[in-house]
């Protein structure tokens, strides 16, 4: 960008494309949009992302970027692995991941369900595993990349109505 001097030029991402999960809101959206800011073109995929239009789109092509939209539901198996081949497929090699998508249900620890329970480690485990080691074989065979993980204080800490996983 104009004007930028000494060590922010370091920091420039220019020519680079960014997936960053669970865009739509939060963290994730504002990832997006100091990627892009950054000068990283950006794929953004959520649950319920609008394909075009969304508050994120406009944000990350208001800096000059370029952007795509995916609706993926992250607890479906099916769906995680039809997404990691279809982002590939119809974009630029991601240089950037971010796995940031991630879900809660919240029900007291001795009445949470099994089903409640699968929709989390599907959502905040298995989905981020796959798509890292999709996107991250081609990082591999491209010799460059970058994942990042993002995750909840909560998964740490559990609560009464948040069963956690930690050891």
């Amino acid at each position: 960008m104009a004007g930028e001097h000494g060590i922010l030029r370091q920091f420039r991402l220019d020519g680079t494309t960014a997936l960053v999960t669970g865009a739509k809101r939060g963290i994730g959206k504002a990832m997006a949009v100091a990627l892009a800011e950054a000068g990283s073109d950006i794929i953004a995929v959520s649950a319920s992302l609008e394909l075009q239009g969304s508050d994120v789109e406009r944000e990350v092509t208001d800096r000059g970027r370029s952007f795509r939209a995916y609706a993926c539901d992250f607890s479906n198996r099916a769906a995680v692995a039809a997404f990691a081949k279809q982002v590939r497929t119809e974009n630029p090699p991601i240089d950037i991941l971010v796995n940031n998508a991630g879900t809660i249900r919240r029900q007291a620890a001795v009445e949470h369900s099994e089903a409640y329970w699968n929709d989390v480690m599907e959502v905040n485990l298995h989905a981020p595993f796959v798509l890292s080691q999709a996107i991250g074989r081609d990082m591999v065979e491209r010799g460059r990349g970058k994942i990042i993980f993002v995750a909840s204080l909560l998964s740490f800490q559990g609560g009464i109505q948040v069963p956690m996983l930690s050891t």
